[in-house]
């Protein structure tokens, strides 16, 4: 008798581009693996930013969730139509150039997606949004920045501010609370809402702090804080990974359980 074969859902990481000893490399930090691994139960896998080298037709066969990260660069400007941004502001041009045009697609195929800060971002770009570039210049709102870099990292990841949870959106749906408060680590946000998407939460300026896609049967998150580095202290944070890794869980069955096309 054959026993069933156990095997963890696989959830595909875009990293980023970084120069590491004069060569480029690809690199996601260790906070969402070890979110992904202990909490969610998945297999994370990184995908590079090498557009040339993706295939999204053989990921969506592959895999059963998608996550974008955040980082230290944003999306570029040109992407949502607006002046460049300063010279001296860090960008990532090869990950705009695969993680932009892979999730519309990821999203219309059914796999689960979470987007965390500038994931959030490209969320909201790849619909058609637009990026505030300075919120924390904005008349009326907080400083969303994480502040002084010279203090240990983990408490860079401190609870910032609350945020008000949309009664009968995807995130009240596991949150547990109305209310909570989160981290902060930003500094520009959402500006114009893109097409099709729904506010998940908000923080007391007002700022957009998660969205979800109005019309996906699937899981489909972005937020703008860092749960994956509470998800050992946060219950909420912990409860987004969790519900994440539930929903890659059920595309993995459908995903097996279809015939592969010829």
């Amino acid at each position: 008798m054959n026993c069933p074969i156990s095997r963890q859902p696989v959830v595909a990481i875009v990293a980023d581009r970084i120069e590491r000893q004069k060569h480029m490399a690809h690199a996601v930090l260790e906070g969402y693996v070890h979110a992904l691994a202990r909490v969610a139960g998945v297999l994370p896998v990184i995908v590079p930013a090498h557009a040339d080298g993706i295939d999204p037709a053989t990921l969506i066969a592959s895999i059963d969730g998608l996550l974008l990260t955040g980082s230290p660069s944003n999306v570029a400007a040109e992407r949502y139509g607006a002046a460049p941004l300063p010279a001296c502001t860090l960008v990532d041009p090869d990950r705009d150039a695969v993680s932009l045009p892979l999730l519309p697609k990821m999203l219309e195929a059914g796999v689960p997606f979470l987007g965390i800060c500038r994931g959030f971002q490209e969320l909201n770009v790849a619909f058609g949004g637009t990026l505030e570039r300075a919120v924390h210049d904005q008349p009326g709102r907080l400083d969303h920045r994480e502040g002084d870099h010279d203090r240990p990292v983990e408490h860079w990841y401190e609870d910032r501010h609350a945020i008000d949870i949309v009664p009968g959106g995807q995130l009240a749906q596991f949150a547990g609370v109305a209310t909570a408060l989160v981290n902060s680590l930003h500094h520009q946000g959402v500006d114009r809402l893109g097409d099709g998407l729904r506010v998940e939460a908000t923080a007391p300026d007002g700022l957009i702090e998660a969205i979800s896609v109005d019309s996906a049967r699937q899981f489909t998150l972005g937020v703008q804080w860092h749960p994956e580095m509470r998800v050992d202290d946060s219950p909420l944070a912990r409860a987004i990974f969790t519900a994440f890794g539930d929903a890659c869980r059920i595309r993995q069955q459908e995903r097996l359980q279809s015939p592969i096309p010829a």
